[in-house]
């Protein structure tokens, strides 16, 4: 059996359908909305694509209308597109949202699955570190053969006391230096990480429809589409005053 697994797609419709991996199944772990400019088609193609879907921290909260933890940039960038993605979303796509499962347990081809956006301990907001050591403790007592998560946007996999964690990193939201999109593959339980380019000035072009009267918003998310790294810099330090209200 070949798995795709997907997650992190923050509204990269572009990215995401450059993702043509040829598959039995496909995954997705999460963050299908929030940061990114077409996020009614992202979730469209999450439904109609993904055979099971987790609840990410941003598909969390566009869906319930709470707050996303994390750094001052990366709570900056949600706030000035949070209010944007709900207009696009329709009434039932947020409820898509909000009914999706915070993890999910799966037999498939004769291996366990657990899926999380984050950790098994916490599924929606904990971030672990891409070591056997931080993991091992998080994966006590689970009888699995693979544990899937997200939300670190780190592409890697780990042999943990005979589980395989698997991230598949971000296909919308690389911020690791490089302007692809990256996902993972599972193929008759073969880990496969992988990376695909996309057309990145599509995506640039539609943040012009998407965050018309924010400049420093639209300069954040083009700067780390295009690969140039910053956005993880910006994320530590807090915007300009001038620039803090969302469009």
């Amino acid at each position: 059996m070949r798995i795709l697994v997907v997650s992190d797609i923050h509204g990269n419709r572009a990215a995401l359908e450059a993702v043509r991996e040829p598959h039995d199944v496909c995954l997705c772990l999460g963050d299908v909305v929030d940061y990114g400019p077409e996020p009614a088609a992202c979730v469209d193609w999450v439904r109609a694509n993904a055979a099971h879907c987790v609840r990410g921290n941003h598909d969390h909260g566009v869906a319930h209308d709470v707050e996303v933890q994390g750094v001052s940039g990366f709570r900056y960038l949600t706030a000035a597109t949070r209010p944007v993605t709900v207009r696009l979303l329709s009434p039932d796509q947020r409820r898509y949202l909000a009914d999706l499962p915070t993890s999910a347990m799966l037999a498939l081809g004769g291996k366990r699955f657990l899926m999380v956006h984050g950790t098994p301990r916490d599924p929606l907001d904990e971030y672990a570190l891409a070591t056997a050591e931080n993991w091992a403790p998080l994966l006590a007592g689970l009888n699995v053969d693979f544990v899937l998560v997200g939300h670190t946007h780190q592409l890697y996999a780990l042999d943990v006391n005979g589980v395989t964690v698997v991230n598949p990193g971000s296909v919308g939201l690389n911020r690791n230096n490089d302007p692809r999109a990256t996902y993972a593959v599972i193929d008759d339980g073969r880990v496969e990480l992988k990376s695909v380019e996309y057309p990145v000035e599509e995506t640039v072009a539609a943040l012009d429809r998407f965050l018309p009267r924010n400049a420093l918003a639209r300069q954040m998310l083009t700067e780390t589409y295009r690969g140039n790294g910053l956005l993880a810099r910006w994320a530590k330090t807090s915007p300009p005053s001038d620039e803090t209200t969302p469009s």
